[in-house]
């Protein structure tokens, strides 16, 4: 099926879905998710015995709902549980709407995990004695619209079905995916009367709530009415005042008087917060997801859930920030609970992917306290000397108890001490930063100079996959050997006026910018940088790698 800039792959495969290298695999099961039939089996066994412990905490799972938990030992992350309905004919059209849930619930959880690649079994079991051809209707059927709205993380979805099945899917595939015109023609006779609306639900017109102004009252008397009692009163019970809440005003005041009780500013943070993840939750945040900026991963030595930031992959100047932090809380609040990791990955950003010290206050103030107290570590992979700078200053002056938690790694091999390296997804051009990081480690230092003149000595900016070198401005370039020599302190000066001068303190630009990639000459402060009066004129800026020499003025 092809939408605007995308082809989405669906393959019916006969064979066992524990064994699909998906993202996330699909696995029927009953309310109480202990049910032995071939397909949980086949997981079970595959998964290991502590996938059985960890659905003891999901304390089961209701019909049409779905659940997540790790995927342990199988090629698969991620297992989605789902319960199908058992089918009576007089019940018919609950059971269609259940398993349409089913099929819908475990396709929007996918969509909030970010997940790349789904493997489905046929969630009604034979058991459960449901149709075959009608539950793969609807099934195909919601799968086809759920990726016509919402497909623009999902890349692949995967029908694992056995050789009972296997007919019927091959007959109806083609009537929902069909990969010609041809083809198509073929299969329309199999189009069953009800395809549901928009979303593959099945529709029931007996079942549509019809609500007419005052049932019951002989249109003769609505005239009156509408001269009396016949106002709108729908904003009853909309309105603060109309709920059980202490006077808002007097509370505002008090808290700009600094007299509010901590219990009552923490009741009042956990109120606004839960605003914040109530329009989280209604909002269209799928534009955010596919940046795939933000997603969770494995877990770290201790056991904790890994969640990984890619800087290069938030254009700042492009997107609603109201709309990133939105979906920060909708994808970290069921994290939070528990213990968890941040690794930010700071490898070739530009200014265009920096977040703004504003946005990070803010963000810090309206999530809940749970993501404080659970935050255990944040592991800042691949900085500059000036965000290190600017990182000490944020946790220094504007948050608290979080400068303790940050951990700057400058190479992949550090990072694997905590986390390893199968527990992490790695956007590739990390490893492809880190490899040349690696590489020019084991160069003598007095052949480094010379190794990173023939690579050109390229800054990289960009998003997305693209990587294209950068222009950097003519700059004073100091080779300082010596970290406690007065030129070094100079340069050190200079990269903190910088960041004055970022928050509005200072008129003088300074341009401050790390060109040596290799973590032996981190300590050793080589730098480039420029601190001029005025604006540096586009005339003076000339693209990375010339050799070039820039007189400075202070005056």
């Amino acid at each position: 099926m092809r939408r605007p800039g995308r082809l989405i792959r669906e393959e019916g495969r006969k064979g066992d879905v524990a064994l699909l290298n998906c993202t996330a695999i699909v696995n029927t099961s009953n309310e109480n998710l202990t049910d032995k039939n071939p397909v949980s089996e086949s997981i079970f066994m595959l998964a290991g015995p502590d996938l059985k412990e960890e659905l003891q905490k999901l304390k089961g799972c209701r019909t049409g709902e779905a659940k997540l938990t790790k995927g342990f030992h199988l090629a698969a992350r991620f297992i989605i549980h789902t319960v199908g309905p058992k089918y009576k004919s007089r019940y018919r059209t609950a059971a269609e709407s259940s398993l349409y849930s089913c099929y819908r619930n475990v396709l929007q959880l996918a969509k909030e995990q970010s997940m790349s690649s789904v493997g489905f079994c046929v969630i009604n079991s034979a058991k459960r004695g449901y149709p075959l051809e009608d539950a793969t209707h609807i099934a195909l059927r919601t799968v086809r619209r759920f990726l016509e709205i919402h497909g623009e993380t999902i890349e692949k979805v995967v029908f694992a079905v056995s050789e009972l099945e296997e007919a019927t899917y091959q007959k109806l595939l083609p009537l929902y995916f069909p990969r010609s015109l041809k083809e198509e023609g073929r299969s329309l006779p199999y189009l069953p009367a009800d395809i549901g609306n928009a979303e593959g639900e099945p529709v029931v017109p007996e079942r549509q709530i019809r609500i007419s102004e005052k049932p019951g009252a002989p249109e003769d008397d609505q005239e009156e009415e509408e001269e009396g009692l016949g106002a709108d009163l729908s904003f009853i019970g909309s309105h603060a005042f109309a709920r059980m809440e202490g006077d808002i005003d007097k509370q505002r005041r008090l808290i700009l008087q600094g007299q509010l009780s901590e219990a009552a500013l923490q009741k009042q943070h956990q109120r606004n917060y839960n605003r914040w993840l109530c329009q989280a939750r209604s909002e269209d945040l799928s534009d955010i997801a596919s940046l795939k900026a933000l997603y969770q991963t494995g877990v770290d030595n201790c056991g904790r859930t890994v969640m990984v930031v890619v800087g290069r992959n938030i254009p700042v100047t492009l997107i609603d920030m109201d709309k990133a932090l939105l979906y920060f809380i909708h994808v970290m609040d069921h994290i939070a609970v528990k213990e968890y990791v941040l690794v930010y990955f700071h490898t070739l950003t530009s200014e265009y992917n920096h977040l703004d010290s504003d946005f990070l206050k803010k963000l810090y103030d309206v999530v809940d306290v749970k993501y404080k107290r659970n935050l255990k570590a944040v592991y800042f992979v691949h900085p500059t000397f000036r965000s290190k700078v600017s990182t000490w200053f944020f946790t220094t002056f504007s948050v608290s108890g979080l400068k303790d938690k940050v951990h700057h790694v400058d190479s992949l091999h550090q990072l694997f001490s905590a986390i390893s390296p199968e527990q992490i997804d790695f956007p590739p051009f990390v490893l492809e930063y880190d490899a040349r990081l690696h590489f020019l480690s084991q160069v003598p230092r007095e052949d480094q100079s010379s190794v990173i003149s023939s690579r050109g000595d390229q800054s990289y900016a960009g998003t997305g996959n693209m990587c294209t070198p950068a222009y950097t401005p003519l700059s004073f370039t100091s080779g300082l050997r010596d970290r406690d020599s007065p030129r070094s302190l100079l340069i050190t000066l200079a990269c903190i006026i910088h960041l004055l001068c970022d928050l509005g303190s200072w008129g003088a630009p300074v341009v401050c910018d790390r060109r040596v990639t290799s973590p032996q000459l981190i300590s050793e402060s080589y730098v480039t940088w420029d601190l001029v009066k005025d604006n540096i004129p586009p005339n003076l800026y000339t693209p990375a790698g010339q050799t070039m020499q820039h007189q400075f003025r202070t005056q």
